[in-house]
């Protein structure tokens, strides 16, 4: 199964950060993860470097079972909404529905960083890179936001995102994939682990 490739080289040009925690079996979640990273090579995304499966506490707590989380780099000359358009499409071939925000879902594709571009721009990234919690819990913005706005603030995204991209720096905060992850409180960082299959 997926090994993280060797990341001390340039960057992948897209980070995807991929999820799922619909169903009962994590095994099940992994293999949708794994089927969802071949149905993109098979649309012509050519996948750059793959991240370890983890096992992660399911955000916010108590929203739904625990998610298997990991990471993909993708080269590609596809646009940045184009993409996200695509990510969505594979999403709904996997059964993702979107009842409510932070819902169990099957199978979450987030583009987490387009190169080192800002969408639409610093202000608008800056708003929702600084929104409360609460508000996080209810508000989702209507049009694309690049870099993700809530990476730095997430083990499940940032720690697989270390195996292939440790040294991808944001452009606005300056920091480093894996400066990133050292911020995190410890015991965050605890809850995200190897998800070793059966």
């Amino acid at each position: 199964m997926p090994q993280a490739i060797n990341s001390h080289v340039t960057c992948p040009k897209v980070l995807v950060s991929l999820g799922g925690n619909a169903t009962s079996r994590q095994r099940e979640s992994a293999e949708i993860i794994h089927d969802a990273v071949e149905h993109l090579a098979a649309q012509g995304f050519r996948i750059t470097r793959s991240s370890r499966y983890y096992s992660t506490p399911c955000f916010p707590a108590g929203a739904g079972p625990d998610f298997v989380n990991a990471a993909v780099g993708i080269d590609t000359d596809v646009s940045p909404e184009d993409l996200l358009s695509a990510l969505h499409r594979v999403e709904a071939s996997f059964g993702r529905e979107r009842p409510s925000r932070w819902a169990p879902r099957t199978l979450d594709l987030d583009l987490i960083a387009y190169g080192t571009q800002i969408l639409p721009d610093k202000s608008v990234l800056s708003h929702w890179m600084n929104l409360p919690l609460a508000d996080q819990k209810v508000l989702a913005p209507e049009q694309l936001i690049l870099p993700h706005p809530r990476m730095q603030d997430r083990a499940f995204v940032l720690i697989p995102l270390a195996d292939i991209a440790p040294d991808w720096r944001h452009p606005v905060t300056g920091r480093t994939v894996q400066e990133m992850v050292d911020d995190l409180p410890d015991e965050e960082k605890k809850g995200v682990s190897p998800y070793e299959f059966p």
